[in-house]
């Protein structure tokens, strides 16, 4: 009796856990698989952005004397403009549209965002031979669980600079 008692239970304790493992198992590699996918195209959509935006800061931007017209102290304005700090010369940056977007990033850094066509968060660093300006925020001063960064050369004031694009984000999958 003893032996019949023994075999039924266990085989039965068995084939529970064995379902049961194999339930996690199956979930637990959807999951990974979701998440790799997800991860994935971010970053894919991530590194696209950060193309785009290394093109269009070494353009002129829309309207090409976007600093003049747009109204830099009031950010509801800034949604139909898109920003390029060039000056018209190939490469060559201007510096009052550098200054214009520097202290659009301090008004309202979140509303810069949109005439960028960016969706993460970003940092800037213009540098070069006594030249060094940071615009955006530096993805050191939180918990970042992934950066995309871009060096593009170009001209301001006659001096040779690098151009340091950083894209950001501290979101888990990197969705914005």
């Amino acid at each position: 009796m003893k032996a019949q008692f023994w075999s039924f239970d266990i085989i039965f304790a068995i084939i529970i856990f064995v379902f049961a493992v194999v339930i996690l198992t199956l979930v637990w590699i959807n999951i990974s698989d979701e998440f790799a996918i997800s991860y994935g195209t971010n970053l894919i959509r991530m590194q696209s952005q950060l193309q785009t935006l290394s093109v269009q800061l070494v353009s002129k931007g829309v309207p090409s004397n976007w600093n003049s017209v747009m109204n830099l102290s009031s950010s509801n304005s800034w949604e139909n403009f898109s920003i390029g700090l060039s000056n018209g010369t190939a490469d060559a940056l201007s510096q009052q549209k550098v200054n214009a977007f520097y202290n659009m990033s301090l008004t309202n850094y979140q509303a810069t965002k949109p005439p960028l066509g960016v969706a993460y968060d970003y940092y800037i660093v213009i540098k070069g031979n006594g030249i060094n300006t940071t615009i955006g925020t530096t993805p050191t001063t939180t918990n970042v669980t992934s950066v995309q960064v871009t060096n593009v050369p170009a001209v301001l004031n006659g001096n040779p600079v690098q151009i340091k694009i950083q894209l950001w984000t501290n979101s888990t999958l990197g969705i914005e």
